[in-house]
């Protein structure tokens, strides 16, 4: 089937495109929404610039439409970006995992469009989604925290087996979701099965705010290799 990807470049919506591609889909197109606004209900906001360099390491183009993040009024900006491909499309594929605040919008643009939802991680186990990725070969690190239990120090950290063994302990003192759908953190893919290069970076910079315990990562001078 030919579809398009929601993609923000975090882990999720990186390894359901890396399911749909191995299910045998044909991905014409990267859709990314960039918010205007850090809390967007929907949409991802620290480092979403990068996923212009993850289109070109993942050869797939890329349609960006830009959204003031307002609630239920950004769900027409990603309606938008899809009509301008409908059709050529089939399906969208996203990385919808529990939430159905996120699944039912989603599903709805999409029958609105005549186009299947496709979503391979739903219903997926936290801990074991969180290990697959890792154990697939994605390298993610984390661009924002806002979740008690989570502080400065996870900020840039890359996750790896034993980091999801912190964060499950930390999940279940706390009360937050393992695997971010929430908000309560979120990622960025630097390399993956599916990237013909992978993104370095020189420099990074924290920006962390003690009154509400949250904050995310600006990287600079990223590129490819």
């Amino acid at each position: 089937m030919k579809i398009a990807a929601l993609f923000s470049g975090g882990k999720d919506s990186t390894f359901a495109l890396y399911n749909a591609i191995r299910q045998g889909h044909k991905i014409r197109y990267l859709v990314t929404i960039f918010p205007e606004r850090q809390d967007s209900w929907m949409f991802h906001h620290p480092c979403i610039e990068l996923t212009k360099l993850q289109s070109e390491a993942l050869g797939i183009r890329q349609i960006i439409e830009k959204t003031k993040g307002e609630k239920e009024k950004e769900l027409e900006d990603l309606k938008k970006a899809l009509e301008k491909i409908k059709d050529k499309i089939e399906g969208v594929v996203s990385g919808a995992i529990a939430s159905r605040y996120q699944k039912n919008r989603i599903d709805k643009v999409c029958k609105e469009l005549k186009l299947k939802s496709i979503t391979p991680l739903w219903n997926k186990n936290p801990e074991e989604l969180f290990e697959e990725e890792i154990k697939s070969g994605f390298e993610i690190i984390i661009t924002a925290v806002s979740a008690a239990g989570l502080d400065e120090n996870w900020l840039g950290k890359k996750i790896d087996l034993e980091s999801i063994k912190e964060l499950k302990d930390l999940s279940k003192k706390f009360g937050f979701n393992l695997v971010f759908e929430g908000g309560e953190a979120e990622t960025i893919v630097l390399n993956s099965p599916i990237f013909k290069k992978k993104i370095d970076f020189h420099d990074s910079e924290k920006i962390w705010d003690s009154k509400t315990n949250s904050g995310y990562l600006i990287i600079k001078n990223a590129r490819l290799i």
